[in-house]
């Protein structure tokens, strides 16, 4: 049989092949995905994810994970869904480096826009906003600036509030101090705090602010971006009438003449199936638009410099880094911890 060339036919079919490849192509890239273990709070992290899908059409699989996060990695072993983990404090985001459960990573856009003793050496982790650890002190209170050690000085006795010794937040700052002054002064630096206590080392950041609004303290020890969701707070409510009640002080090391600061950071995993999304999802949280997003939405310091803050971080002054190497604080994590109840903090 014998066919015959037909023109109009074939341009008939490359027509439809003109209008069906672009509608194929933009549904392999809808198609792409990141799956994302996190032990954040979810209306931290969403409005961030949902930025990102909404610029790259890549979608965010999110697994709130409270805790377990690396025995949940571990035991998933080789067929881990997990692309991309992420978490808070660095003893947290250092534990999954040490648990063999992340991969390096080499990103000019990550190593450009993170300082270096902000992120791992070898690419195993990224810092994605900073949580420095302040002075909160009661609003009518003359005083202007605070070293760490100050808080141990006899002047407070009485006036300190400051949660658990052994939370995260607080062992991350010890464990600096052990790295700046040695292990010795930090114990009699613990020994003063507990002696200037005026109520025992327990509760939350924000009951702080609480306490000193109560007069039961003048001063305590806590993160800044709580003061941010206090002063922010509708008018009338609890969490605002304790914002309102403070200013934010940010002491510094007398060694290093920098503020402590902890993290939320990131990994990407081990086994990660998507791994170039992976890539792009940390990427994309160190842009100036994501930044901005944490610094707007969290009250959360940018780790990338230049991003516009919040009004209210903003009005704490100036935030001057300690530049003590993460890696360094997280070392002395454990011996933190024993100090603490070697000096009887939380007793």
């Amino acid at each position: 049989m014998t066919h015959r060339f037909n023109p109009s036919a074939l341009a008939r079919r490359l027509s439809l092949w003109a209008v069906a490849l672009p509608l194929l192509a933009g549904s392999a890239a809808m198609a792409a995905e990141v799956n994302l273990y996190t032990t954040r709070e979810p209306k931290l992290i969403e409005p961030l994810l949902a930025a990102f899908t909404q610029d790259t059409g890549v979608k965010v699989n999110t697994v709130f994970v409270k805790d377990g996060l690396l025995e949940r990695v571990r035991t998933e072993g080789a067929q881990s869904p997990a692309d991309v983990l992420m978490t808070v404090d660095i003893g947290n985001l250092l534990d999954l480096v040490d648990g063999g459960v992340t991969q390096p990573v080499q990103s000019a856009a990550l190593e450009s826009a993170i300082p270096a003793h902000l992120r791992g050496a070898d690419g195993k982790w990224f810092t994605l906003s900073l949580r420095d650890r302040v002075a909160y002190v009661a609003k009518d209170l003359d005083i202007q600036a605070m070293n760490y050690e100050d808080f141990a000085d006899p002047r407070w006795k009485g006036k300190v509030c400051i949660r658990s010794g052994q939370h995260p937040y607080n062992t991350a700052m010890i464990a600096a101090m052990i790295a700046h002054d040695g292990a010795e002064a930090t114990e009699q630096w613990l020994r003063g705090v507990k002696a200037n206590l005026g109520r025992a080392a327990t509760g939350g950041d924000r009951d702080v602010a609480r306490d000193i609004l109560g007069g039961i303290c003048d001063v305590g020890i806590a993160n800044a971006y709580y003061v941010g969701r206090m002063k922010n707070a509708e008018p009338g409510t609890d969490a605002r009438r304790w914002g309102d009640a403070i200013r934010v002080i940010r002491p510094t090391f007398k060694a290093s003449q920098g503020t402590h600061v902890n993290i939320s950071g990131a990994s990407v995993a081990q086994h990660a199936p998507n791994r170039t999304q992976a890539v792009q999802l940390l990427e994309y949280l160190v842009s100036d638009k994501a930044q901005s997003l944490y610094a707007q939405a969290n009250y959360e310091y940018p780790v990338k410099a230049g991003v516009k803050l919040d009004p209210t971080v903003e009005s704490f002054g100036p935030l001057h880094i300690d530049t003590l190497p993460l890696g360094e604080i997280a070392r002395h994590r454990k011996q933190a911890s024993e100090l603490v109840d070697r000096a009887g903090l939380n007793q």
